[in-house]
This record gives structure tokens, C-alpha cells and sequence, in this order.
């Protein structure tokens, strides 16, 4: 249902994982196992934990594979599903890369992995090559094959020569170019607008992953890169140009200004206090004390002052005697000493 949604919106292309059943079907699935996007732990409880190769395609396709969608609605759109879609939704099963090639019918880009397969799996070593021969049957056109797994990659090169060749790792630009891979595929956090600029200067063309959000989207787009996979495909597309376009340039330019007036107000905040504090007298206590909201005669300031220092005096007086009093009882500045009692005098003997 996603692929034939896609095919609707008229997008680029679509991203699928391929692993294949036990009795040698290539299908799509984008985790190991099939707990979280089927319900194998209602249907075969006892296999829940086995992973998704290891079924053979006449259990997988009586799986229900829509019902998880609806129940966690991870992208917010349940309640926006007209009836005919959550009734399709509610019905959906597995689906198979022969299934997806007939979809594309030679206008849409597919972007493939492969699962690796467990050591026990009977098509583990024949799995690359089933994979390889259904595309090359389908009529799909190789040029709109964005193929991504790095095994055998020589061989796929030979055979078929049109696929373009995708890798998922960041490397120089002369190492990509040694290995003849034409496009990247990588997380959006993982390169930089100088790594956009270094592949379109050498013809590579760079898509990223998970990109979600508007505002993200038109930054690549301002950044140069030629395609994103994304989760929300139905935003995006009504997206006709960047949300918001600003050159390097211009948006130097706005940080230098804005860094500018930002000095500017911390330097002139600084000079005005500096000039205000400089401007404020010092007083003593006794110019404070004097220093009254009314204004006294010169009379009445020389009596306050007098009355101060009297008082001060007063004080200095009473200290004075309370320490000679202490002096003379013998408490003050004498450390007490314990007396040793006095013996008196024996009598002689006769």
C-alpha cells in the first residue's frame, strides 16, 4: 500500500530490504524479524522469534502485515486515512520483490538491500544471484535500480552494467571513484555542504536518510543534494520550493551585524555605569548622619555635632572605669593562680 501511495504521489523512487523465504521467494522486509510489522506472535507464537528468512512463503503470506500501522500510527496519519484506505490498511500482507518490480512498471527508482541470511539458511549462497536474475527478468530499467549492497560488487557490475552503483559508507572521493560507485546513501548528520559540494564537483550524487521535517528538506535542497528518503513523502511533495532561501553569504552577514550591535550594547552599558558610579560622592557615618532630607541652620548642625561627640566621649569614659574597677579587685590581666594554704609553725620539742 506505501509503494502504490508513492506511485500516486509520483515520487522519485521507493527504498525496500529483500531477504528471501526458506523455499527460495525474495520478499520485502525491513526489520530482522517479523514481530513488530506482523502478527507472527498471534499466528505462529512459537516462531515469533525466528528471523523473517527462516518461514517458508505459505506462512508468510497468510500473515497480516497492515494492523500494526493502524494500532501504532507512527506517523500521525491514521485518523487522515479515508475508510477505503484503512479498510486496505487493515488487509494488508507481505510483499514480494516480484510484487514491488510490477508496481514500478519501469518509471520509479528503486533503492535495494540485502538482508544477510543465517549460516543454516538453504538459499544463503544462492541468495544474491535469485535476487539479481528476478530484477534482470522483470524488464525493470537498470539505470533506475540504485543498487546498495557491497557484496559481489564487481560481478553485479558485469552483469548488469546499468545498475547504479550506491554506497552506504563515507569515503574520500577517490576512493568512491576507484570503486566506480555513483551515488551515496547516507544519514543526513553524517556529511557536511563541503562534502555535498566535493560529490557534485566529481558527479556524485548523494541521498539522505531519514529526513522528515520541511525545514530540514529545504536546507538539503539549498545544500545541493539530489534526493532524500523519507518517512513523510506526503508533506514533502507538497513542498514546491525551500521553505525559506538565504545565500552564505547573507546569512554571514546577518551573524557579523547581529554580533556587532551586540558589542556596541555591551560597551556603551558599561561606559554609562562607569559614569554614573563615578559620579556618586563618599561620605562618612557623620556626614551621612548630618546629611538629613531637611535642611538644618548651621546652629542646629553644630549642636548634633557637638551632642555626638559628647555622647562619644561618655561612652570611652564609662569603659574606662569598668576596666580600672576590674584592675583594682585583681580580675583583670592577672592569671589566677591556686594559693597554697600556710602552714603554721611546729611546736619545738622540749
Amino acid at each position: 500500500m506505501s509503494f502504490q501511495k508513492a506511485r500516486e504521489q509520483k515520487l522519485y523512487g521507493v527504498q525496500a530490504d529483500v531477504t528471501i523465504s526458506l523455499d527460495g521467494v525474495p520478499f520485502l522486509m525491513h526489520d530482522a524479524t517479523l514481530r513488530r510489522t506482523t502478527n507472527v506472535e498471534e499466528a505462529l507464537p512459537e516462531l515469533a522469534h525466528q528471523p523473517a528468512s527462516m518461514f517458508n512463503w505459505t506462512d508468510l503470506k497468510q500473515l497480516n502485515a497492515g494492523e500494526w500501522f493502524l494500532k501504532t500510527d507512527p506517523f500521525w496519519t491514521v485518523r487522515s486515512l479515508p475508510a477505503s484506505d484503512y479498510r486496505e490498511a487493515q488487509n494488508q500482507s507481505i510483499c514480494t520483490l516480484t510484487e514491488l518490480l510490477e508496481l514500478a512498471k519501469g518509471n520509479m527508482t528503486l533503492l535495494l538491500n540485502l538482508w544477510e541470511l543465517p549460516r543454516d539458511h538453504p538459499y544463503r549462497s544462492t541468495f544474491f544471484n535469485i535476487t539479481l536474475d528476478t530484477l534482470l527478468r522483470s524488464g525493470h530499467p537498470q539505470h533506475l535500480v540504485m543498487w546498495l549492497p557491497s557484496r559481489q560488487r564487481p560481478l553485479v557490475q558485469k552483469v548488469a552494467p546499468g545498475f547504479q552503483q550506491t554506497s552506504d559508507v563515507k569515503e574520500t572521493v577517490a576512493s568512491l571513484r576507484r570503486g566506480h560507485i555513483q551515488k551515496l546513501n547516507l544519514r543526513y548528520t553524517q556529511v557536511s555542504s563541503q562534502d555535498i559540494r566535493d560529490c557534485s564537483a566529481w558527479n556524485l550524487s548523494v541521498n539522505l536518510y531519514t529526513v522528515n521535517e520541511p525545514w530540514l528538506f529545504s536546507l538539503l535542497w539549498c545544500s545541493g543534494v539530489q534526493s532524500v528518503t523519507s518517512d513523510n513523502s506526503h508533506t514533502l511533495s507538497k513542498v514546491p520550493s525551500p521553505v525559506w532561501i538565504m545565500a552564505p553569504d547573507e546569512y554571514c552577514l546577518i551573524w557579523i551585524t547581529a554580533d556587532l550591535v551586540s558589542f556596541t550594547l555591551i560597551v556603551g552599558i558599561f561606559i554609562l555605569q562607569k559614569w554614573r558610579l563615578g559620579n556618586i560622592r563618599t561620605y562618612n557615618p557623620e556626614q551621612i548622619m548630618l546629611s538629613a532630607a531637611v535642611r538644618r541652620t548651621s546652629r542646629d548642625v553644630k549642636i548634633m555635632k557637638e551632642k555626638l561627640i559628647f555622647s562619644e566621649i561618655s561612652d570611652g569614659v564609662e569603659n574606662t572605669d569598668d576596666l580600672s574597677m576590674c584592675s583594682e579587685n585583681g580580675f583583670s590581666n592577672d592569671v589566677l593562680t591556686p594559693m597554697e594554704p600556710k602552714t603554721r609553725p611546729g611546736r619545738g620539742g622540749r
